[in-house]
């Protein structure tokens, strides 16, 4: 019987799923079309090109035609338009319309969802080449919790060069699993903090300094950062800032979640990912895979009181 009516949320990240490697080949053939069409939103380190626009466009435009319902709310700014028709998606996965739902989210109504999007993030490595570092995320939350999540990743596998099989998805659920990698933990005696490569200053490294780590990674995107923690290159990813949107987190923080993982502010506290909450995460951003509390209580003082929670 469940095959026959999929629940509502089963249904949409399984159209999520196709959606997200629709925007990942708009990203690619972007990039090979070598017109990036790059314009600065608030600065330098904050940049959109033609692929973040015309990925939202089809990401939004192909979801709200199947889900009239739902709130989306994309990152860029875009002027209502005439989406072209070669940039809605249709398709679905039909190994997710397969899995069970968990019991919590079978009864919910398309009109309880907020879909959180972030077309392109790691635009400005994007820009630079940097190509590992950019996904492309797609968070739903329910109540105010992220409780699924898509991440593509355009050019996974880019490094093997010609002819190679870009890009891949990933994407989970709490209390369902999270699938399309290989789950894998850092050595339990090591800490390795990722953190930002260009939105650093001196809380952000007295903070990073805390953690006494014994390596950390300096690389861009937020969803890049959570699949490092969850393909164990990272133990923590951590950010004393408020650079990060709710965009960044809905999508890593479910897929997170959904093998054990916890995606906070810097205080410990969880994002709200209502319709009419603010955008940013003003509080900073604290993920781990294992040993949350350990990361939490290593936060200086002088850091928790420079990011206020909401």
């Amino acid at each position: 019987l469940a095959c026959d009516h999929p629940a509502v949320v089963m249904r949409l990240v399984a159209c999520a799923h196709s959606v997200a490697e629709r925007a990942g080949s708009i990203v690619r053939k972007v990039l090979h079309s070598g017109e990036l069409g790059i314009v600065e939103k608030t600065g330098a380190n904050d940049l959109q090109t033609l692929a973040d626009r015309l990925a939202q466009q089809s990401i939004c435009a192909s979801l709200s035609r199947r889900f009239p319902k739902i709130t989306i709310i994309g990152e860029e700014e875009l002027p209502p338009e005439e989406i072209r028709e070669d940039l809605i998606e249709n398709g679905h996965s039909e190994e997710i319309l397969q899995k069970t739902c968990p019991a919590e989210f079978s009864g919910l109504k398309e009109e309880e969802l907020v879909v959180w999007v972030d077309p392109l993030d790691g635009t400005k490595e994007y820009t630079e080449g940097l190509l590992d570092n950019v996904t492309v995320l797609i968070g739903i939350a329910y109540g105010g919790r992220a409780i699924a999540g898509v991440i593509n990743q355009p050019f996974y596998n880019y490094q093997l060069g010609e002819g190679a099989d870009l890009g891949r998805t990933i994407w989970g659920m709490p209390g369902l699993g999270a699938f399309g990698f290989q789950l894998q933990e850092v050595p339990g005696d090591r800490r390795i903090v990722t953190t930002t490569r260009s939105h650093s200053n001196k809380v952000v490294t007295d903070c990073v300094d805390a953690m006494e780590p014994h390596e950390v990674i300096r690389v861009g995107g937020a969803g890049n950062k959570i699949i490092q923690l969850i393909e164990g290159r990272a133990s923590a990813y951590v950010f004393a800032s408020p650079g990060c949107k709710k965009w960044d987190t809905c999508a890593p923080e479910a897929i997170l979640s959904a093998v054990g993982g916890k995606l906070t502010d810097m205080h410990g506290n969880a994002y709200c990912y209502h319709a009419n909450v603010k955008h940013m995460n003003s509080a900073g951003v604290l993920a781990t895979l294992r040993n949350h509390k350990y990361y939490v209580n290593r936060v200086p003082q002088s850091v928790l009181q420079a990011l206020k929670s909401d």
